[in-house]
């Protein structure tokens, strides 16, 4: 790792995004280093990236994969930073090359949630109701759910959504937000409603961290003591099973793994981008190891593909 010695100790610089959010995942990932490596000393440095600085178009448009990473990629490439802290949906299932995942910590719900200014529901909302996401997935699961309803592209950071989501002259009926963001936040008071994973399966890695580093001894030596070892095997097998249908966070794919009785379970599903239809995969494996996980992923992954997901992702030939 490339850190210089201060005080008999180490010091190394933590990239992150300037949102609220990214710094309280930042300064949670700082904490655990400091538990495990009391001499360590951490600078944390604020990137600002391509997701962050376009906010009048929607992810998909402006390309989707990497919109919140590439810049923290290229920092930590570049030497400038050491490690970098993402949320685990927003990382591309490759990284760049010399860069890997180290870690991931401890895992927070990876449930959606609905936010309404008039304490709507999924079941009660009225039709043509406007309902406010920039997900492609939640989208799709929405309109599964409920093809009434009309969908709002909403951008900007979780306060400036939960602001346009509680006004009502703010133009939304509802939105979908991430209930580990608003847990971490302290706002989950605005909560409306917890939505059924039945009915909106969470985005792969959703509630997780991603840790960044460069593909050296040193820093995965520093990283992997803060991994979690149920968080690393249920993301990794979610993030193949993307991998498998070929894709980013800019189509409608969700995954969900659980560990039980030594297990893991792990659900899919792909949705058609208009919600007209959707593929429900699910598998369990005994998984010991990160191998194991990505093949449970990859398998599940080519039985979507055998049952149609291609064609819903657009992506048959």
């Amino acid at each position: 790792m490339s850190n210089t010695e201060k005080d008999g100790g180490a010091r190394i610089r933590i990239g992150t995004r300037g949102s609220v959010l990214a710094r309280w995942q930042t300064d949670h990932v700082k904490g655990l280093l400091v538990g495990r490596h009391p001499d360590l000393e951490i600078d944390i440095q604020v990137i600002t990236t391509r997701g962050d600085r376009i906010l009048d178009s929607t992810l998909p448009s402006i390309g989707g994969k990497g919109v919140f990473t590439a810049e923290l990629e290229t920092a930590l490439l570049n030497g400038d930073i050491d490690i970098a802290v993402h949320s685990a949906k927003d990382v591309p299932t490759e990284c760049a090359e010399g860069l890997v995942i180290g870690a991931f910590p401890g895992r927070g719900n990876p449930a959606d949630v609905l936010v309404s200014h008039r304490g709507f529901t999924l079941e009660t909302l009225p039709s043509g109701a406007e309902v406010g996401t920039g997900s492609p997935r939640r989208a799709a699961q929405l309109l599964y759910a409920r093809p009434d309803l009309k969908i709002k592209d909403i951008r900007g950071n979780v306060d400036t959504r939960i602001r346009k989501a509680l006004d009502s002259q703010g133009g939304y009926d509802a939105i979908v937000l991430a209930y580990a963001g608003l847990e971490r936040l302290g706002r989950l008071d605005v909560v409306t409603q917890v939505l059924e994973l039945d009915l909106m399966l969470p985005a792969p890695g959703q509630g997780a961290l991603g840790v960044q580093c460069r593909d050296d001894g040193s820093s995965l030596a520093l990283v992997r003591t803060i991994n979690d070892i149920g968080s690393e095997l249920t993301v990794t097998a979610e993030r193949s099973f993307l991998t498998g249908l070929g894709g980013g966070c800019s189509i409608p794919v969700c995954a969900l793994g659980e560990r039980r009785n030594g297990e893991l379970h792990l659900r899919g599903r792909v949705s058609a981008p208009d919600g007209l239809r959707q593929i429900d995969v699910d598998g369990t494996a005994t998984v010991r190891d990160v191998g194991e996980a990505q093949r449970l992923g990859t398998d599940l992954a080519t039985e979507a593909l055998e049952r149609g997901a291609s064609v819903l992702l657009g992506t048959d030939r």
